[in-house]
C-alpha cells in the first residue's frame, strides 16, 4: 500500500509538472532585425497582413505584429526605415533576355509606343509618317562617317510596311538595319544587305528570307535567317562599347522597378562562351542588386553538346560545368515563332492581313514532335518551359504535355508568352496542370492592332489570364524585356484593368483580381521558376528579399500601380535603397 501511495504521489506530481511547465525565458536574439512597416503583404493568403518582419542571417525568421515579434525575439534590433511604407515579397520578372537587352538599348529607338528607359518612358512613333521622320532624325544625328546605323523598335501593324527601297531613300548609300520590335525580324537597306553578303540564294538555306515577285530581296530577314544577320553584322550589333552602355541602362530599369529576381530564358542562344563572358562582365548580385538565373535553350545546347545536352544542363545546374550565373534545372523550348511579328502559328485560315497575310505562321518544333523533342530532358529530371503563342501552337503544346504526363512526367511544364488560348485550350491547360508565364503587354500593346490579322474569334483569345486562373493554371507575368517594360507592378496593374494603349478595355472578363495580379509577380512568378520554396512570399525560412513600396497596391486601383513609388529592395536582409550613392 505504501508503495502504491508513493507511486500515486509521484504520478500526480509528474502530471502537474507536465500540465503547467514554467514559462520559458526567451534566449537573447541580438542577431535578429525586426523591420517595421505600415503594411506587410506576406502573399501567404488573400487578406493576410502584418506589420513587421523578423530577419536573421539573410533569412526570414517570422512575420506578425511588432509586439509579438519583440516578445519572441528579445534583444532584436528594431529597424524603422520602412515605417510608413509597404513591405512586399521581392518582385520577380521570370522571363527576360540579358544580351538582347544590352544590344537593343545600345542603339537608338523608333518604337510604335512608349518604351521604358532609366529616365522614364520614351515617346512612341505611332504612324508611318512619324516613324520615317524618326528614322531620318536618327540618320542625321549619327556620325557622318558612313558607318552602319541600327535602329530598334519598328512594328508594321502600327508603322506601316517597310522594305529596302524605303530605307535606301532614308539612308542612301549607308548601311541601315531596322530591328523589328519582336527582336525576331530585321529590315536592311541595299547597302546593309551588301555589307552582310546577302543574296536571294539565302532563301535556299533558310526560311525567313523575303523575296519579291521578281525573286529579289525585299530587305526583311527573320526567324532562323535572322541568325545570319547576327553572325555577319556582329561587330555592329554587338559593339562592346555600345553594349556596355546599353546593358547598364537596361539593368538600371530593372533596379528602378524594384525587381529582386529575374531569369534569362534563352541561355546559350548567342553561344555559351560569348554569353558567359558577357554576363560575367556585366552582372553581379553585389553590384546590380537583383538575382539572375539562367535557363538553357534546347537548340543551343544541342548545337554545343549533341545527344549529351541533357547531361550538360545537369552539369551546369550542379556546378560541374561553370556558368556566369546560377543555372536552373529547366530547359527552354519553342513551339512556334513570334507574336509581335505575326509569325506565331495559327489555325486555318491563318493570317487575314498584315505582313504574314495568307500564311499560317511558323513552327519551330514541327507539329506533333514536341513531346519527343522534350523527352530526353524530362527523362533526365528537367522541367520544361516552352515558347508557345498561336492557337495552333497551343494545341500542339498541350498534346505534348498530355503525352508526357501519360508517360509519368511530373515536373513543371510552363507555357511561355501564351499569346492565344481558345476556351477549350484554357480548360485543357488547367486540367493538365500547365503553368502559364504570360507576356505582360500583349493585351495593352497589340489587342486592337491584331483584330484584323486574327479575325473576330481568335482576336478575343489574347492572354485570357482570368479564365486560365479559374481553370486551375498557375498564372505568372513576365516582361520578355526588352520587349516590354521590366516593371512587374506596371504589368500586374495592366491585367487588373485590361486597358489598351488606345484607351479602351479588352475582354475585361479575363482580368485578374488585385491579389491574383500581385501573386502573378511574386509567389506565382517564383513557382514558374521552381523557386517557391526560397522566394515569392514572406514566410519563415525563405530569403529575406523584399521590395519596399511607398504605398500598398491592394489599397489602390490597378491603373495606379505603375505610379507607386519604389524605395528600393532588401536582398538577403541587406537594405538597397534606390537613392544610394
Amino acid at each position: 500500500m505504501l508503495t502504491c501511495r508513493l507511486w500515486l504521489a509521484a504520478a500526480i506530481s509528474c502530471v502537474a509538472a507536465c500540465a503547467a511547465p514554467p514559462a520559458p525565458v526567451p534566449a537573447p536574439t541580438s542577431d535578429v532585425t525586426i523591420f517595421v512597416a505600415a503594411d506587410v503583404i506576406p502573399m501567404t493568403g488573400e487578406g493576410v497582413t502584418a506589420k513587421a518582419v523578423a530577419v536573421e542571417g539573410g533569412l526570414i525568421r517570422d512575420v506578425g505584429n511588432l509586439d509579438a515579434l519583440q516578445a519572441a525575439y528579445p534583444g532584436a534590433r528594431i529597424d524603422e526605415t520602412f515605417r510608413g511604407k509597404t513591405i512586399l515579397p521581392g518582385l520577380i520578372d521570370p522571363h527576360m533576355h540579358v544580351l538582347l537587352g544590352g544590344m537593343l538599348y545600345a542603339h537608338p529607338f523608333a518604337p510604335p509606343w512608349p518604351m521604358a528607359t532609366p529616365e522614364g518612358m520614351t515617346a512612341g512613333y505611332p504612324s508611318p509618317e512619324a516613324f520615317r521622320a524618326r528614322l531620318a532624325e536618327i540618320v542625321a544625328e549619327a556620325p557622318q562617317d558612313g558607318s552602319p546605323v541600327v535602329v530598334y523598335g519598328f512594328h508594321n501593324l502600327v508603322q506601316g510596311d517597310l522594305d529596302r527601297h524605303t530605307l535606301d531613300a532614308i539612308a542612301p548609300g549607308r548601311p541601315m538595319i531596322v530591328w523589328h520590335y519582336s527582336g525576331h525580324d530585321f529590315y536592311l537597306n541595299s547597302a546593309a544587305l551588301d555589307m552582310i553578303g546577302a543574296t536571294p540564294a539565302l532563301a535556299d538555306t533558310f526560311h525567313g528570307v523575303d523575296l519579291d515577285s521578281d525573286g529579289a530581296l525585299t530587305g526583311r530577314i527573320y526567324e532562323d535567317a535572322a541568325m545570319v544577320v547576327f553572325a555577319r553584322a556582329k561587330d555592329v550589333l554587338f559593339d562592346p562599347v555600345r553594349f556596355s552602355a546599353g546593358i547598364e541602362r537596361y539593368f538600371d530599369i530593372v533596379r528602378n522597378a524594384g525587381v529582386t529576381t529575374t531569369a534569362d530564358l534563352g541561355y546559350g542562344v548567342f553561344g555559351l562562351a560569348l554569353e558567359d563572358q558577357t554576363i560575367a562582365a556585366s552582372w553581379s548580385l553585389a553590384d546590380d542588386g537583383f538575382r539572375l538565373y539562367l535557363i538553357p535553350e534546347f537548340r543551343s545546347m544541342e548545337r554545343e553538346f549533341g545527344a549529351g545536352a541533357p547531361q550538360a544542363v545537369l552539369d551546369m545546374v550542379g556546378g560541374a560545368r561553370p556558368a556566369a550565373a546560377p543555372v536552373l534545372p529547366r530547359v527552354k523550348f519553342f513551339a512556334d515563332a513570334a507574336y509581335y511579328s505575326q509569325t506565331m502559328r495559327l489555325s486555318p485560315p491563318g493570317y487575314l492581313t498584315g505582313q504574314s497575310r495568307g500564311t499560317p505562321g511558323l513552327w519551330v518544333i514541327p507539329e506533333g514532335e514536341i513531346a519527343n523533342t522534350m523527352q530526353p530532358y524530362t527523362d533526365a529530371g528537367l522541367s520544361v518551359h516552352i515558347h508557345s503563342n498561336g492557337d495552333a501552337a497551343q494545341t500542339s503544346t498541350l498534346d505534348a504535355l498530355a503525352t508526357l504526363r501519360a508517360a509519368g512526367f511530373t515536373g513543371d511544364f510552363v507555357i511561355e508568352h501564351g499569346g492565344l488560348f481558345s476556351p477549350e485550350q484554357v480548360a485543357r491547360a488547367g486540367k493538365l496542370g500547365a503553368m502559364v508565364s504570360a507576356a505582360s503587354h500583349y493585351v495593352f500593346y497589340m489587342a486592337s492592332a491584331y483584330a484584323s490579322p486574327l479575325g473576330p474569334a481568335r482576336a478575343s483569345w489574347i492572354t485570357p489570364l482570368g479564365s486560365l486562373s479559374t481553370a486551375g493554371a498557375v498564372v505568372a507575368l513576365h516582361s520578355d524585356a526588352p520587349l516590354a517594360p521590366p516593371q512587374p507592378l506596371r504589368a500586374a496593374g495592366a491585367h487588373i484593368t485590361r486597358a489598351t494603349r488606345e484607351g479602351g478595355f479588352y475582354e475585361p472578363g479575363n482580368a485578374l483580381g488585385p491579389y491574383d495580379a500581385l501573386e502573378a509577380v511574386t509567389l506565382d512568378a517564383a513557382r514558374v521558376l521552381g523557386l517557391e520554396n526560397e522566394i515569392g512570399s514572406i514566410a519563415p525560412g525563405k530569403r529575406a528579399d523584399f521590395t519596399i513600396l511607398e504605398a500598398n497596391p491592394l489599397d489602390m486601383p490597378g491603373a495606379a500601380w505603375s505610379d507607386i513609388g519604389i524605395w528600393g529592395v532588401v536582398l538577403d536582409g541587406e537594405l538597397r535603397p534606390l537613392d544610394a550613392p
